[in-house]
């Protein structure tokens, strides 16, 4: 199988949903019309209500949606065969993914940009509201922890990445003064000096980390988790304007103009995809991931296809920048299908490396010498990207190596695969990062809401003593995960955590169609929150019993206390969704029998 023949197929699925199942939606369901004034204009403060253009809105939402997960969760899942994660990726990001971004952003915008908690105060019920807000915010602490891993595995001891990731800090304040301040409004001015910027941090980390400076970029895991709690403190007190916003702007470019490249170099290469479509780990028992191909693929493979978390955002800063109503489609629908495109490359990429070598890198060495498998390319490889690879199991460095070794083939490249390798994990540490500033911005909000009842400054996001001890609060509750745990032990929690997530804004989202009165269109978002439901919750409960439970009651008293967190914490999420997901059902009902529900319709906007 060459891969062209899975890449235009797939992209041609993505341009017809789009272009009739997004216009659907707006049409039908949502009736998306520029003249509803959006909050960014009814409270605009300067902070975290900021007009903002249509493009560059949607580069924020774009990199704060598309963390790692899109990469690294169709690479784990490669281990069943790609044909499993390829038909969930393109199904699912079209008709479960968009379509919960959509709604989700949809329904803040129209309700002052109100977060998910209260819209499912305001839409299901008081005790729902309660109940969704202390599932999100545990969500969230583990939706960070699980980006984080990525992140710190990847550039730990690895002074040329970790120089081209800090340059992006510097690059993203040059463009806000510049976008802002010296010459406002030139954002395409701003764009070619961030772009710029980048390419020379890439070019110029290869001496930097062969010189004097090297010690100071080599940092150890925890120096990194250390670093990455202080960026994420400071992205999520300053103003959107700031850091958050142009970061994420110039993130969005660098990540649709290396997925776009590498669609491009895949047509032109047309490398072969080594691994079969099945593989003999479907029935489980696989090294990477344990458990069988149902329910494992879906939380695995996660926010490449559907990503709770993805409601943070559409819910959390982005509906408090819409310029106008009908930006919601390209920016909740379109980016999303963006997303789906970045799994399927990822998925693509990681496929063309010989089977023995994905499992050599993305296994330990002492769990690759029980399986019978071969290296083929590995060591050569190695010695292309001037890295020690094998046995870096965390999804993140495979997947660099899958793509530097598409695009070194390409006309004029050969020879510079190093470079390519180091390109990429830049590419995918902004990814995380992106994640890492929006969701600790966004819990804070939540941790402020909560936190408010008892103390009110702090449920004023715009305080800046109450914004700093929130932020503190949630950079030490993920800090913690990262700190203690690993991409095997964080990773299954985090899939199910943020599926979890999908089910609750997808519950949130068919509660507020039917409010609506909107009945015949409900089957837009029920048909998936079923499926996922499903599917979650099995997954979660055999989680606990086949591998949390078992670390907690193993006889390694290392991994107890892990164990017993991660089972205390899953079956508490799993708990509060079901309670969450039979209110709304309760309310669905309720409103069958008396037809529209006029006291929850809440479009405050």
């Amino acid at each position: 199988m060459r891969a062209a023949y899975i890449v235009l197929p797939a992209l041609a699925c993505l341009i017809l949903a789009y272009r009739y199942y997004s216009a659907f939606l707006a049409a039908k369901v949502m009736v998306l019309d520029d003249r509803h004034v959006t909050p960014a204009h009814t409270q605009a403060d300067g902070h975290n209500f900021h007009v903002t253009s249509k493009w560059v809105l949607f580069g924020h939402h774009f990199a704060a949606i598309a963390g790692p997960g899109p990469l690294i969760g169709p690479v784990l899942a490669a281990q069943f065969g790609f044909m499993p994660g390829l038909l969930w990726l393109v199904a699912g990001v079209c008709l479960a993914g968009a379509v919960h971004d959509m709604i989700s952003l949809w329904g803040s915008t129209r309700r002052k940009g109100a977060s998910l908690a209260t819209i499912a105060r305001i839409e299901i019920s008081p005790l729902a509201g309660i109940i969704a807000a202390i599932a999100i915010l545990f969500i969230i602490v583990i939706a960070l922890a699980g980006v984080g891993v990525p992140f710190v595995n990847a550039l730990n001891s690895s002074p040329w990445g970790l120089f081209t990731i800090a340059a992006t800090i510097p690059l993203a304040l040059l463009m806000s003064l510049y976008m802002y301040k010296i010459r406002p409004g030139k954002i395409g001015e701003a764009t070619v000096i961030g772009i710029a910027g980048l390419l020379i941090a890439v070019i110029v980390g290869r001496p930097i980390a062969a010189s004097s400076w090297a010690p100071m970029l080599t940092l150890t895991k925890h120096q990194l988790v250390i670093a990455l709690g202080i960026y994420g403190f400071l992205a999520s007190v300053l103003p959107v304007w700031v850091l958050l916003t142009p970061r994420d702007y110039l993130s969005a470019f660098m990540k649709i103009g290396m997925i776009l490249f590498l669609v491009v170099g895949v047509i032109i290469v047309n490398p072969v995809i080594h691994m079969p479509a099945m593989t003999q780990y479907v029935a489980g028992g696989g090294p990477i991931v344990p458990g069988p191909l149902f329910p494992f693929a879906f939380i695995t493979i996660a926010c490449g296809a559907i990503s709770g978390f993805h409601s943070l955002i559409a819910t959390g800063t982005t509906p408090k920048m819409i310029d106008k109503d009908c930006d919601i489609r390209p920016i909740g629908y379109g980016a999303m299908l963006m997303e789906g495109l970045v799994g399927i490359m990822a998925l693509v990429a990681v496929c063309t490396l010989n089977q023995g070598d994905y499992f050599a890198i993305n296994t330990p060495p002492a769990v690759y010498a029980t399986l019978d498998q071969h290296m083929v390319d590995l060591p050569n490889l190695e010695a292309q990207v001037r890295e020690h690879v094998a046995g870096r199991a965390d999804g993140a460095v495979s997947l660099a190596i899958g793509m530097a070794q598409v695009l070194s083939r390409l006309p004029g490249m050969s020879g510079l695969m190093d470079y390519w390798y180091h390109f990429a994990i830049m590419f995918e540490a902004l990814f995380i990062l992106t994640v890492i500033d929006a969701g600790t911005r966004v819990g804070r909000f939540l941790i402020g809401e909560l936190l408010g009842r008892a103390i009110p400054p702090l449920a004023r996001p715009d305080w800046i003593p109450g914004a700093s001890i929130t932020t503190t609060l949630l950079v030490l509750a993920w800090g913690y995960f990262i700190w203690t745990g690993s991409i095997s032990t964080i990773w299954p929690m985090f899939g199910v955590a943020n599926q979890l997530l999908a089910s609750v804004a997808l519950a949130v989202g068919t509660t507020i169609i039917v409010n609506k009165g909107k009945v015949q269109y409900v089957w837009v978002t029920l048909v998936p929150l079923t499926f996922l439901a499903t599917t979650t919750l099995t997954a979660g409960w055999m989680s606990v019993k086949n591998q949390f439970w078992v670390m907690a009651t193993g006889p390694n008293e290392a991994l107890r206390v892990t164990g017993y967190i991660q089972t205390i914490l899953t079956l508490t999420m799993m708990v509060l969704v079901i309670v969450i997901l039979a209110t709304a059902v309760h309310k669905w009902l309720a409103v069958g029998r008396t037809g529209r529900d006029t006291e929850a319709l809440g479009e405050l906007a």
